[in-house]
C-alpha cells in the first residue's frame, strides 16, 4: 500500500445520549475564516476505504467507488452548525442507513454555487468555473475537510470541520511557439447577466515572426477543458521519468515518457523546413454546467455555438493572422470534441472546410449509448412482461460490463442533485440539450432516479441536437455544403457504445444522394474508446497525434476548395 500522504486526525464520537436533533449523527461545522462567502452550495459527505488518495477522488463508476452522499446547501450563515440531512440521495448505496458498521476514511466537501440571474428571465444557482474546468474536486474557493479515519458505529455522533480552501490556479505563460488568450464574450455576458470569458491556446506556426506577410489556415482541436496546449515539447523526454510508471488505462509502464517523446516529435516536425504552416487552436469554454460547453447554442447554458464561431475563431484569426474563411477552418476531436467537431460542422456548414470526429458522444439519438430516446421508455432497464435487466453503461474491449447507465446517473445524482449541477458528463447532456424548465434549470430527459424518459423532452433533443436526424431532415438545403466535409472514426467496442451511434448514422450517409455525402466512416477492431482512424497504431499512440493524423486528407480537401492564391506547399497565403 502506498504511503499514506494525508492527515490523519480519529474523530471524536458522542454516543446516542448527546445526539443532535433529528438524530443527525454527522454534524458539520465551516471554518469561520473560510465562511464569510458561503451561501449557497452542495455538500458531500464521502466514505472511502482507500488510504492513498483523498475521498473526494476516489468516487468513480466504477465497483470500487467509494460512497458519496449529497444535500443542498441554501442560506448558509457563518457558524452555523450543519446537521447533514440522513435522507439525503447516496450513489453506491441509497441510504446512508444502509452503510455497515466499520472504519472508513472520511470528508465533508463544499461545493459553492453563484446566483445567476440570465437574461431569459431566470435566476439559478451553479457552480462557477474559476479557472480549472468546472471540476468540482479541484474547483478553487471549494472546501473541504482533511480526511479522517473513523469508526462508524451505531448511536454515534461523528463531527467533522471543514478547514481546508482548494487554492487558485496558475496561469499558463506564453513561449515562443503557444500563446494565451481570454476574451469577454459579449453574446455570452448578456446571456449570464455577468461577464462571461473564452480562452483558447494558440499554437503558431514556425517562421510566423519572420513572415509578417503570410496568412495562415485553422486547424480547431475540440475536446474537454485544456489548462494549456498539449502534446507539444520542445525538449526531449525527461530523463529521471521512472520506469515502473504504470498506466491503468493502457496497460503498459512508461507512459509518461511515451508520452514526451510524441510531444517532442511533434515539435520536431513542427519546425521543419517541408511541415505544412498552419495554426492550431485548443478552446477554453468551461461554464457553470461543465468543463466545455459542447460548442452549440442551448437554452441553458447559451450561445456558446455562435460566440465560438462569430466572436472566438475571428478573433484569434484577426491577432494572430488566420486567413478568416470557411474554406480555411478545419474541425477535429474525440469523444466530446468528436461530437463537437460533427456539431459544429453541420450547424454551421459554411464556416468549416471539413471535420474529423473520433469516437464521437452519441450522434443519433436512437442509440443514446445504450438507450433509444425514442421508443424506450427506461433509460435503466430494458423491460419485458415478467422482468427487467440493467442497461450497461461501460465495458472493456472483451464486452465485460463495469458499470451500468443507472450507475453513472445515479453517482451524479448524489453529488449534484437533481437540477443537472454534478458537472458530469449525463448532467452536460441534459444542460445542453433540453429546453428550460419552470424552475429555470434543464428539464430533465429523464427521472434521474428511476430512469423514466420523457418524450416531449427528448422530441426537444431530437429536433435540435440528434446529428443524424438534422443531417438527415435537412439534406436537401445541407448536402451541397457538407459534401466532403464529414469524416467519423470509432472503435468497434467503444467503452461507452459510442459506435451504435455511428453504426446508424453512416447508414444515412451512405444512403444520400443530390450529393453523395464523399466523406469516410471507418471503425477499429476491437477498439476501445477513443479510437481516431488509424488501423495500424494502438490507440494509446494515435490519441497523441490528432494534430497531423489528418493531415493528408485535409491536405486533399484544401487542394479541392482553396482559391488560387492560396500556396499548397507550406498552406499559407501572401497578402501584400
Amino acid at each position: 500500500m502506498k504511503k499514506f500522504l494525508f492527515h490523519l486526525v480519529i474523530a471524536s464520537l458522542v454516543f446516542a445520549c448527546n445526539q443532535p436533533e433529528k438524530g443527525s449523527p454527522f454534524l458539520i461545522k465551516v471554518d469561520p475564516t473560510l465562511a464569510s462567502d458561503l451561501k449557497d452550495g452542495r455538500l458531500l459527505l464521502i466514505f472511502s476505504d482507500k488510504r492513498d488518495q483523498e475521498p473526494r477522488f476516489s468516487i468513480s463508476d466504477n465497483v470500487g467507488t467509494a460512497q458519496v452522499f449529497g444535500m443542498d446547501l441554501e442560506n448558509y450563515q457563518a457558524g452555523d452548525v450543519i446537521k447533514f440531512d440522513t435522507d439525503s440521495f447516496g450513489y453506491p448505496l441509497k441510504s446512508i442507513q444502509e452503510v455497515p458498521e466499520g472504519e472508513y476514511m472520511m470528508q465533508a466537501f463544499i461545493i459553492k454555487y453563484e446566483t445567476f440571474n440570465r437574461s431569459d428571465g431566470h435566476t439559478v444557482k451553479l457552480a462557477m468555473d474559476q479557472g480549472e474546468g468546472r471540476k468540482w474536486g479541484r474547483t478553487p474557493g471549494n472546501l473541504y475537510s482533511k480526511p479522517i479515519s473513523v469508526r462508524l458505529k451505531k448511536g454515534a455522533t461523528i463531527e467533522l470541520t471543514i478547514d481546508q480552501i482548494i487554492p487558485p490556479i496558475s496561469v499558463a505563460e506564453d513561449t515562443e511557439y503557444i500563446k494565451h488568450i481570454k476574451m469577454k464574450s459579449e453574446m455570452l455576458s448578456e446571456f449570464w447577466g455577468r461577464d462571461m470569458f473564452l480562452g483558447a491556446h494558440v499554437l503558431l506556426p514556425e517562421g510566423f515572426e519572420e513572415n509578417p506577410n503570410q496568412h495562415y489556415p485553422l486547424m480547431i482541436f475540440h475536446g474537454h477543458f485544456p489548462d494549456d496546449f498539449g502534446g507539444f515539447r520542445t525538449s526531449p523526454p525527461d530523463p529521471d521519468l521512472p520506469e515502473d510508471e504504470y498506466s491503468e488505462r493502457f496497460g503498459i509502464y512508461g507512459y509518461q515518457k511515451i508520452q514526451q517523446q510524441e510531444a517532442y516529435d511533434f515539435y520536431q516536425k513542427w519546425i521543419s523546413p517541408d511541415f505544412k504552416r498552419f495554426i492550431i487552436i485548443e478552446i477554453q469554454h468551461a461554464n457553470p454546467f461543465y468543463d466545455d460547453s459542447y460548442a452549440v447554442n442551448s437554452e441553458n447554458l447559451g450561445p456558446y455555438g455562435d460566440a465560438l464561431t462569430y466572436e472566438l475563431i475571428p478573433f484569434i484569426e484577426k491577432e494572430f493572422r488566420g486567413i478568416g474563411e470557411g474554406w480555411s477552418r478545419f474541425l477535429y476531436g474525440g469523444s466530446t470534441g468528436g461530437w463537437e467537431a460533427l456539431a459544429a460542422q453541420v450547424l454551421y456548414p459554411d464556416e468549416y472546410n471539413g471535420c474529423f470526429a473520433a469516437c464521437p458522444d452519441p450522434i443519433d439519438f436512437r442509440a443514446f449509448t445504450t438507450i433509444n430516446l425514442y421508443e424506450d421508455q427506461n433509460a435503466y432497464y430494458q423491460e419485458g412482461e415478467f422482468r427487467k435487466t440493467l442497461r450497461p453503461g461501460h465495458r472493456d474491449y472483451l464486452g465485460h460490463v463495469s458499470s451500468t447507465v443507472q450507475d453513472m446517473n445515479h453517482r451524479e445524482l448524489a453529488i449534484g442533485g437533481p437540477l443537472s449541477r454534478s458537472g458530469e458528463q449525463f448532467d452536460i447532456w441534459q444542460a445542453v440539450y433540453s429546453p428550460v424548465g419552470d424552475d429555470g434549470y434543464p428539464k430533465p430527459i429523464w427521472d434521474k432516479k428511476t430512469g423514466v424518459i420523457d418524450p416531449s423532452v427528448a422530441s426537444y433533443w431530437k429536433e435540435n441536437y440528434d446529428l443524424r436526424y438534422i443531417m438527415e431532415r435537412d439534406w436537401k438545403e445541407l448536402g451541397p455544403k457538407l459534401e466532403g466535409k464529414v469524416n467519423i472514426y470509432c472503435g468497434d467496442m467503444d467503452n461507452y457504445y459510442l459506435n451504435n451511434a455511428v453504426y446508424l448514422t453512416e447508414n444515412f450517409l451512405e444512403q444520400t444522394q443530390n450529393p453523395y455525402y464523399k466523406g469516410e466512416v471507418a471503425y477499429g477492431d476491437r477498439a476501445e474508446h477513443c479510437w481516431n482512424g488509424d488501423p495500424d497504431l494502438p490507440n494509446y499512440i494515435t490519441r497523441l497525434r490528432y494534430n497531423t493524423m489528418y493531415l493528408d486528407k485535409i491536405e486533399e480537401r484544401l487542394l479541392e476548395t482553396a482559391p488560387a492564391g492560396f500556396n499548397q506547399q507550406n498552406w499559407t497565403l501572401t497578402k501584400n
